[in-house]
């Protein structure tokens, strides 16, 4: 089947107020830039919220199909917010158990890193219990650590000890080349030691400053990248995910310029 080329929306979602447009300007934008496939989060899917049949009805529509979802609030390490984030994540199961795609939860976070080890192991439960629902609808869980202020998981012992201690639950791994190198790893290093637990890749350059660039224009080996997953079998989707400079300036001008980054480098 061969690697699939999806986009996310994260791209018009950082811009906040800013955004005064629809989920359907999205896909508008998406479809004409030559992308296969999408990926909403819960805070851009909007009036589809609950409707997976309609939200499918529109992503088809376009001629295009529904990679994955994604679920994130402030970091699923706080007590307090449990119910809340559960509640969240179990409607985020329902979803796309009619969608047939993967869920991707966000990474943990949390304000301040004092008493790690807790925050931590609130993060690990949350992400089990999601993810051992998610396997009894036939749902594929996956965790995508970041590297915003205030994540928990930025180096490789770090990425480790969530994905060891999430194993037994099924829990998959999303990773985000950008997040990371921004986060001072190696790409493809941790993309080696965690392939068998990668269900789903996000693909976003960074400079050498930490800095967000357009595709191609960082200091990610996509060439090298692309090459490790297809000699390891992978025939999933790779989403770009951008939020550079360009992107808060034009964002459809910028997740076209990465389609066709994109396209030169797979032949599709």
């Amino acid at each position: 089947m061969g690697i699939l080329v999806g986009c996310q929306t994260y791209t018009w979602e950082m811009l906040g107020d800013r955004f005064t447009g629809t989920p359907e300007d999205i896909l508008d934008a998406m479809a004409a830039a030559g992308y296969e496939g999408v990926e909403f989060t819960n805070s851009t899917i909007g009036h589809f919220a609950g409707r997976p049949d309609v939200f499918r009805a529109a992503v088809e529509q376009r001629g295009m199909k529904v990679a994955a979802f994604a679920y994130a609030t402030t970091g699923f390490t706080d007590p307090a917010r449990s119910d809340e984030d559960l509640t969240g994540a179990m409607a985020a199961v329902e979803f796309v158990a009619a969608l047939g795609v993967p869920l991707c939860l966000g990474g943990p976070a949390a304000p301040m890193r004092e008493g790690y080890d807790a925050l931590l192991a609130q993060a690990v439960g949350f992400y089990s219990q999601v993810a051992e629902a998610g396997a009894q609808r036939g749902v594929t869980v996956c965790v995508h650590p970041h590297s915003h202020h205030g994540s928990l998981l930025e180096s490789a012992d770090e990425y480790a000890r969530l994905l060891d201690a999430t194993r037994e639950s099924g829990l998959m791994f999303n990773p985000d080349a950008g997040h990371i190198a921004r986060g001072g790893q190696d790409v493809l290093a941790c993309f080696r030691a965690h392939r068998s637990r990668i269900a789903y890749v996000h693909v976003k350059d960074v400079d050498a400053m930490g800095q967000w660039r357009p595709l191609g224009a960082g200091v990610i080996p996509w060439r090298e990248l692309f090459a490790f997953l297809r000699a390891t079998g992978y025939d999933g989707w790779a989403t770009a995910e951008e939020e550079s400079a360009e992107a808060h300036k034009d964002p459809a001008g910028a997740v076209r310029a990465n389609r066709e980054f994109l396209r030169g480098l797979l032949g599709t």
